[in-house]
């Protein structure tokens, strides 16, 4: 092994234990002031104890880890590179001929895996973790909860429905009187059921008027429909079905954060969504998201080196790395900004997304060009 790759090794170590500590203590601190901010909530609800609240605190940490993780990497870089600096390693490995971009390799690797691990592998957990939580704090911490709350005690449901005609839609609202909450084998029912079948110009083909409808895997089954046809005569009630490809996992989530879906569940949520008519514009901006985690994450990391490399000796490192730390708040709330203007259409899903990364790519390739030829 040559001693830059010893140098580039060495250097990558320091990065992941700063990194893995600063992670740990803010999803730790984080963690503490969610825990208090529900106890104080349960305080008024004699039927949700301590241990429910730990369990929601403990369920919410993994989702907590991610959304920390980038200015964890940022402050765990600070942390790194200035201890290097600090006891002249760095220095001394760059009067030797080692250019920065040379042992910045393992930090930029480890910072990738950061966000690879995240989005592959832990986003999976977080989102059944929150998904539980979020139910959880429904049930227990909310004065009304549910699809049913949100929607004024009526849920409104739209699918795509090609029987009657291509490109067809069925509207579909009623009573939810059960509702999934764990598991897959719990019925999905809904009361005083209005089902309009539309074509794709929006055009009325049929009016179904159903007392109670169940959703079975692959399809609706109404049962006692009453339909009523284009000259608006009813026909005689009788049982029917109604092709689907919804879910009660998919009817819940529609209305649950894109949170709760994990990296891997999301585009085919977002295909579902957009083929039932529904806007996909949250799912698709929380998946570009986290598409853009690792080079958000690499962002973070060269922000950091280029913010606390500078020797000891010239001054002002204090300043260096408080500058530092607020261009990762900078870039939090950027991040922010974009994201509301791409909710709201203003932007393109991915411009909103990877705005961030890109601009802190483009802060951190200055700052080491200018430390390096400067």
């Amino acid at each position: 092994m040559t001693f830059a790759q010893t140098l580039t090794f060495y250097v990558g170590r320091r990065f992941l234990m700063a990194t893995l500590t600063m992670l740990a203590a803010l999803t730790l601190l984080v963690s503490l002031f969610d825990f208090i901010e529900l106890l104080r909530r349960a305080a008024a609800r004699p039927d949700a104890g301590f241990a429910l609240v730990a369990s929601i605190a403990g369920l919410r940490m993994p989702f907590l880890s991610i959304q920390i993780m980038p200015f964890a990497i940022l402050l765990g870089g600070i942390l790194a590179f200035w201890r290097l600096t600090r006891s002249s390693e760095l220095i001394v490995a760059r009067a030797t001929g080692v250019s920065a971009w040379g042992f910045l390799l393992g930090p930029v690797v480890v910072a990738l895996l950061f966000g690879g691990v995240a989005i592959g592998a832990i986003s999976p957990i977080s989102s059944a973790m929150l998904s539980r939580a979020e139910r959880l704090e429904a049930t227990f911490l909310r004065a009304g909860g549910g699809v049913t709350a949100l929607a004024g005690g009526r849920l409104w449901l739209r699918q795509a429905d090609r029987a009657l005609e291509p490109g067809g839609v069925a509207i579909i609202s009623g009573r939810p009187t059960r509702l999934l909450s764990s598991g897959r084998d719990l019925t999905f029912i809904l009361e005083e059921v209005t089902i309009w079948r539309l074509s794709a110009a929006d055009r009325p083909l049929q009016r179904l008027e159903v007392p109670r409808a169940t959703l079975a895997p692959g399809r609706w089954v109404l049962e006692n429909a009453v339909l009523f046809g284009a000259d608006r005569l009813p026909a005689a009630p009788a049982t029917l079905t109604l092709p689907t490809e919804l879910t009660p996992d998919r009817i819940e989530n529609s209305f649950a954060s894109p949170d709760t879906l994990s990296f891997w569940a999301l585009p085919g949520f977002i295909a579902v969504l957009e083929q039932a008519g529904f806007s996909a514009i949250r799912h698709r901006l929380q998946f570009q998201s986290l598409l853009a985690l690792p080079a958000l994450a690499v962002a973070m990391a060269l922000v950091a080196a280029g913010f606390s490399m500078r020797p000891s000796r010239m001054g002002g490192v204090m300043r260096m790395v408080g500058a530092g730390v607020s261009a990762g708040f900078a870039l939090f709330v950027l991040d922010k900004i974009t994201a509301e203007f791409g909710e709201s259409g203003a932007l393109p899903v991915w411009l909103a997304a990877w705005a961030p990364s890109i601009a802190g790519l483009l802060l951190a390739m200055g700052l080491l060009l200018h430390l390096e030829d400067g």
